[in-house]
């Protein structure tokens, strides 16, 4: 799967990821199809610059959808193709419309409604803003994966805190937003053009030319896995 694939520099990863539309970061139920398969060993979680450090540059440069969407396992994912998971995973509802029909956990809706009144939003400024801390709210993390899997929310960035003298340190923390407002117009005139049906196969036909040798149970146990 994605023979001949090299990530040897963040170029390389950012023409997969635009290359192959779906790309997921990490090793999944379909072999072959990651990008920890794919990068050389030193770029990954290595002691240069690599992989984890090129997310955020890779998200701005293609402007491509990432987050936790297969599995609670990170994909970067075209806008196009995006698209036509969120058709199919919200499968006609906007947001308000599926809480309104008992859909969605209450402290979901609380956790969307925060997030969408502040967005863009670093996971800690959020968290911060909702009380999701040692003896207030819970479910921060599973909350969030929810959201990013039926896709409400994504990562549209990764963001590096700075210190007195302005240089970065540490990991860099995930930047929350709504796809309406990343992609903008583009996004929701594709989300619901056609029926979640459809979309569906779509994805399906899409991954089965990345993975011709998987089985088409093997891929929809992939897409379902939400």
């Amino acid at each position: 799967m994605l023979d001949g694939l090299i990530i040897d520099s963040l170029s390389a990863m950012e023409e997969a990821v635009d290359r192959y539309g779906i790309l997921p970061y990490f090793m999944n139920s379909l072999p072959g199809f990651s990008i920890e398969e794919h990068i050389l060993p030193e770029l990954w979680f290595g002691s240069t610059e690599g992989a984890w450090e090129w997310k955020g540059s890779v998200i701005r440069d293609t402007h491509c959808a990432y987050g936790k969407l297969f599995g609670g396992k990170a994909c970067f994912m075209r806008e196009d193709l995006y698209a036509e998971l969120a058709n199919f995973r919200r499968d006609g509802y906007d947001f308000d419309a599926r809480y309104d029909d008992g859909l969605v956990r209450y402290a979901d809706k609380q956790l969307y409604d925060l997030l969408s009144a502040n967005e863009p939003v670093i996971s800690k400024t959020l968290k911060r803003l909702g009380d999701y801390r040692k003896g207030g709210n819970k479910g921060f993390d599973s909350g969030m994966i929810r959201l990013q899997s039926q896709c409400y929310v994504l990562i549209s960035d990764f963001v590096y805190m700075t210190d007195r003298s302005g240089s970065t340190y540490g990991w860099g923390v995930a930047e929350y937003s709504t796809p309406e407002r990343f992609f903008g117009d583009s996004f929701t005139e594709r989300a619901y053009s056609r029926e979640p049906a459809e979309s569906y196969d779509i994805i399906v036909s899409h991954l089965q030319s990345l993975c011709p040798d998987a089985d088409e149970s093997a891929i929809h146990k992939y897409i379902m896995k939400g």
